[in-house]
């Protein structure tokens, strides 16, 4: 796509710019041959490569959501979700599943006395575990590598499947298998722990079934791309688990308290809901809760850090991507249908049709580029919104379902749906009161796992409101504000007009074209669009100088783009700076000769031929030439994809200095072997003078003996 000086005189330049002799002696250099052939194949392998990565990011944002959803979210999804099933099943295994209530006024579960369970009860039990130990560590050596996709994913499924459908055995054997006539029975924690791990069980290795389907279908290849973050949020989310049993287990010796109802304890400390119902009495427990609470606090921060960072970024960019593509073909399909618009999107390829027009192809590609950017500006509005809908539903669910679960575990309590309503509210946003509390052995394990998914619920609701609810309230305030008691530079009637025009660009009261000349001037206001073009002239000036000026302005722009890399949010370039980055990299948006019509649509189920072709025809000349043509509003847009502006710029400059550098190494090779053989020609025509001489006085010697 970024043929670099293709029609430059390579050679001529280089022999202009850089003299014979010194290149021969480091060339010919022994020791250094060898390790610049090796170098050479390195980097002509690091190429095959370049244009697989280039048809990725080209077709990031094709992919269906259901399929990031499948190659990425499911796995995640099963990787920290099997690590807390497998801790249920341990507080399924770790006591008796029956109690026998006795007799009495007030009695209840709490005055209960165990059941010995059925040794088969207890092996079957251990196999589940076993099992799903196995399911988990064979994902865990998948996503870390060290055991491939078709074997790890095989013993995975199974595993999970195996362990849920015995546990759910286990639990109809337990519930109508197990009757004791004559006695008042009831089900401990446990039993219900065991529910809630096979329910696990059986969902996970559901949605792994539709990763690895997915990845046979070739919608994605058949490993897990997970990031840092990612599996950092999986060993994270252990570490909770295995600290919160830890816990357990201490206060379940120093407290004396069964271990279910210490996994309870633990779990509301831990998520600092703190209901009161049990607390240590001990000092030796009171002690440890010091270093215990604080310790647990720190971990569940990690956990909401990355939780926050994958869905809130990495989900939310790859959904926007989605949004951006659906925006931009209504865009591109509205425009070809409008009269007066269409040649906006087609290439002016002389000067004749550029005055016909009234614009040239750079105020031509400028236009594509504003629109794109107005469309990123909506798209990206509009996932917010999305995206704080989602969670409030989510977090909505987890509140009113989560009130019927307590209603009807603590009906023996006498409770009502508004009281359970009262009691989710409070722990939800981990108030606590203390006046309200589960004491059945069903509320305590659905609380457990209710308080897990919440607490990260409403982590990501609140969030997604900074984005939204809690932005627009700050903006109202310094509105407000400034119109009062905190006045600021401009005055009141400027801040009216910026007042109007923010609420009618925002209800859409501008089209998307007339709102397109506005899309980037808020990102790049310190940057003149006059003081751009007079550096991008300086700059083809410097470039025409010599190849080493060239380089030195590639390698200058590149450490001034690593410097882009960790402002946040991501910068957004300006048009006039993306026209000089894609001059260093051989574009120019002057010329229409890389330029074409946007597509209206695009499918990713086709080749690159046909997307060519779908993309309709221009006036510019062949591909072959120069490179693949593209179009701002196209799916070879650099403001596509899944990398950042300044990511994307960073890439293609590193990989043009590469092209040029390898360029001229072959230039010098060619120039060396030349010089090489002239030397070795030189030599022989030398060596056979002096035989001839040596020959000729050997003769006249003897001859004058």
């Amino acid at each position: 796509m970024f043929g670099v000086f293709e029609n430059r005189p390579e050679k001529d330049h280089l022999a202009t710019v850089l003299p014979a002799e010194p290149s021969f002696a480091i060339m010919n250099d022994p020791g250094l041959d060898e390790p610049i052939q090796e170098t050479s194949k390195d980097v002509e392998q690091d190429r095959k490569h370049e244009a697989d990565f280039k048809k990725e990011h080209e077709q990031a944002f094709l992919n269906p959501s259901r399929w990031w959803f499948a190659s990425t979210a499911f796995p995640l999804l099963a990787g920290t979700f099997g690590p807390m099933a497998s801790a249920f099943s341990v507080c399924a295994l770790d006591e008796n599943w029956r109690v026998i209530v006795p007799d009495g006024p007030g009695a209840n579960e709490a005055h209960a006395f165990n059941v010995e369970d059925p040794s088969w009860l207890i092996i079957i039990n251990s196999i589940s575990l076993f099992l799903a130990l196995v399911a988990n560590l064979a994902l865990l050596l998948n996503m870390a590598r060290r055991l491939s996709f078709n074997i790890a994913q095989p013993i995975t499924i199974v595993g999970w499947f195996l362990s849920s459908l015995l546990l759910i055995a286990l639990v109809i054997a337990a519930t109508y298998g197990l009757d004791l006539p004559g006695q008042k029975r009831a089900l401990t924690q446990a039993f219900y722990y065991a529910i809630i791990a096979s329910g696990l069980y059986f969902i996970i290795a559901a949605l792994m079934c539709v990763t690895v389907w997915g990845a046979y279908q070739g919608h994605y290849p058949q490993e897990f791309k997970l990031d840092m973050s990612q599996r950092t949020l999986m060993l994270q989310t252990i570490s909770f688990m295995v600290y919160m049993l830890l816990g357990a287990l201490v206060y379940h010796k120093v407290e004396g308290w069964r271990f279910s109802d210490a996994v309870y304890f633990t779990n509301f400390t831990l998520l600092t809901v703190g209901i009161g119902s049990l607390a240590p009495v001990t000092h030796t427990g009171r002690a440890l809760l010091f270093p215990y609470a604080i310790g647990g606090i720190v971990i569940l921060g990690l956990v909401i850090g990355s939780i926050r960072s994958l869905v809130l970024q990495k989900g939310k960019n790859k959904l926007g991507k989605r949004i951006v593509e659906k925006k931009r073909e209504a865009l591109v399909q509205k425009m070809l249908k409008k009269r007066g618009q269409q040649h906006k999107l087609t290439p002016i390829a002389s000067d004749e049709k550029a005055d016909e027009l009234g614009m040239t192809e750079r105020e031509r590609r400028k236009f594509e580029f504003e629109c794109m950017r107005q469309i990123q500006d909506n798209a990206s509005e509009r996932q917010k919104w999305n995206a704080l809908f989602v969670s409030g539903s989510a977090w909505l669910i987890l509140w009113l379902v989560g009130a019927v679960v307590f209603w009807k575990a603590e009906h023996a309590q006498g409770w009502s749906y508004f009281g359970a309503l009262y009691f989710a509210y409070t722990s939800l946003l981990t108030i606590g009161y203390g006046d309200f509390a589960n004491f059945s052995n069903s509320g305590k394990p659905a609380f457990v796992f209710w308080s897990l998914l919440a607490v990260p619920a409403l982590t990501i609701v609140i969030s997604n409101m900074g984005d939204t609810v809690v932005k627009a309230i700050r903006d109202f305030t310094n509105y407000l504000g400034e119109f009062t008691v905190l006045p600021g530079d401009s005055s009141s009637k400027q801040r009216a007009k910026q007042l109007f025009s923010s609420i009618t660009t925002r209800f859409g009261k501008k089209s998307n074209e007339q709102q397109s000349t506005n899309g980037d001037r808020k990102a790049n206001q310190h940057r003149g669009s006059k003081t751009e073009v007079e550096a991008e002239h300086n700059e083809e000036e410097e470039m025409n100088k010599s190849k080493h000026s060239y380089h030195y302005l590639l390698i200058r722009e590149i450490r001034s783009v690593l410097n882009h890399l960790d402002e946040q949010p991501p910068r957004r370039y300006s048009y006039e700076e993306w026209a000089r980055y894609l001059k260093l990299m051989g574009e120019n948006e002057d010329v229409s000769h890389s330029h074409r019509k946007p597509p209206a649509q695009i499918s990713n189920e086709k080749t690159n031929d046909q997307l060519d072709m779908q993309q309709g025809p221009t006036d510019d000349v062949g591909e072959k030439d120069h490179g693949q043509a593209w179009s701002w509003l196209g799916n070879r847009s650099p403001l596509m994809g899944d990398m950042n502006e300044p990511e994307w710029v960073l890439e293609r400059l590193g990989a043009t200095l590469e092209k040029e550098l390898k360029r001229e190494c072959d230039d010098l090779k060619k120039k060396d072997s030349d010089s090489c053989t002239g030397m070795e020609q030189a030599e022989s025509v030398g060596s056979s003078s002096k035989t001839l001489e040596r020959d000729g006085s050997g003769g006249m010697n003897e001859g004058a003996r």
